[in-house]
């Protein structure tokens, strides 16, 4: 069954940048929508951003627009997020999600329910 791994979390000083990567194995997700959201403490879980199978179309929550960037890897089974200029407030545990059949409409990806598998997530901690 499909596994999802996140890697690259850490410590990041505001306005610096750092790179998430998420592995998938099990079988190929080269064509289902990933997603990366994210959980700080005391709140719930929330969209950040969305690739599209074949990675040409990227969308993204209203909170990190402009700052995030998705991109994937389908030779390679893996999706990456770029965080550049976080403030303190990016702070976090990052999940990749991966969504559960093909053909989802992007309308829908902004929704936890679209996805039916989920890393264990990677913190990323952001210091003023």
């Amino acid at each position: 069954q499909v596994q999802l791994v996140e890697s690259g979390g850490g410590l990041v000083q505001a306005g610096g940048s750092l790179t998430l990567s998420c592995t998938a194995s099990g079988r190929t997700l080269r064509h289902h929508a990933m997603a990366w959201f994210r959980q700080a403490p005391g709140k719930e879980r929330e969209f950040g951003a969305a690739a599209s199978w074949d990675g040409k179309s990227s969308y993204y929550a209203d909170a990190v627009k402009g700052r995030f960037a998705i991109t994937r890897d389908n030779d390679r089974n893996m999706v990456y997020l770029q965080i550049n200029n976080p403030p303190p407030e990016d702070t976090a545990v990052y999940y990749c999600a991966a969504e559960s059949t093909p053909g989802y409409s992007e309308h829908y990806y902004g929704f936890a329910t679209t996805y039916d598998y989920w890393g264990q997530g990677t913190q990323v901690t952001v210091s003023p």
